[in-house]
């Protein structure tokens, strides 16, 4: 069954968004199309994940607009993955991308995976194919909350002995902004997200103003660095805006071992420069 180029309410639960949210799905469609054209012939299987992956569909409240989710977008593209692996911690969610997959997607090979990614990543990890020496494996792991929930333990343990790409959103200025105060205390969620408590001095200590925001996300880079992926500059991140005063939300980032994804990346930011607002309708 084609999926249909302008998404519609189906009768099924959706998700409502702002409307940024359209950019932000278009630069992960483009991204995931590159990346699966690109390695196809070069892995035995490609896998792509979603951590945090919703029911397929969203809405743009006090509007008619609706929009595929990440996960319909990655099943779409024109070279399937050879595996996808969907989690969510909401059952109604789940259920609903579940009924949406199998009408739109019979023929794909699709894992869901219920509860929250950071207490299911043994399932997670179990999904992915094992690699050998004769059958090589590649994954995508596209990470999409709304805050800072998802913890660097979750993001190590899927990267343990496997070839996993990351695309992450930060929400610096969703959460970690607005919470500054309670984080630099001793709250925890920024030592999960982080992965390390030792930020805090680093960030009292500093001799730079650099805001918050950026400081963040440059000690993530460095915890990812050090799981051996290629250093992401701020300037690379992809920055994603409110319609409303033009605010920063959050960054989108990409983690690869590999010199080529992130050429990949650069095609997505060149594009989405160049174009403005991507639509794949």
């Amino acid at each position: 069954m084609a999926v249909p180029s302008v998404a519609q309410d189906d009768g099924l639960p959706f998700m409502e968004v702002g409307p940024w949210a359209k950019d932000k799905y278009s630069l992960v469609s483009l991204y995931d199309s590159l990346f699966s054209t690109g390695m196809k012939n070069k892995w035995d299987s490609r896998v792509y994940i979603d951590l945090c992956s919703g029911p397929g569909l969203v809405n743009i409240p006090n509007s008619n607009r609706f929009l595929w989710g990440s996960p319909i977008q990655a099943l779409s593209v024109r070279d399937k993955f050879d595996k996808y692996i969907f989690c969510e911690r909401l059952p109604r969610y789940l259920d609903a991308l579940r009924k949406r997959v199998s009408r739109l997607f019979p023929e794909a090979d699709v894992s869901f995976v219920l509860g929250d990614c950071n207490d299911q990543v043994e399932a997670i990890r179990g999904c992915i194919p094992k690699p050998s020496t004769k059958h090589t494996v590649l994954s995508f792991c596209f990470v999409d909350p709304f805050s800072l929930r998802v913890r660097f333990s979750t993001i190590r343990r899927i990267a343990e002995r496997r070839f996993v790409d990351f695309l992450v959103l930060l929400a610096l200025h969703m959460d970690a902004n607005r919470n500054e105060r309670i984080y630099t205390g001793k709250h925890p969620r920024l030592d999960d997200f982080l992965g390390q408590s030792e930020w805090r001095s680093r960030w009292a200590n500093r001799t730079t103003n650099i805001a918050f925001p950026r400081f963040l996300a440059e000690e993530y880079s460095q915890q990812m660095a050090a799981l051996k992926y290629l250093p992401m500059p701020f300037d690379l991140m992809k920055p994603i805006r409110s319609d409303v005063k033009n605010l920063p939300l959050y960054h989108l980032a990409l983690f690869s071992r590999s010199p080529l994804a992130l050429e990949y990346w650069k095609q997505v930011l060149k594009y989405s420069t160049a174009q403005g607002s991507l639509s794949f309708d």
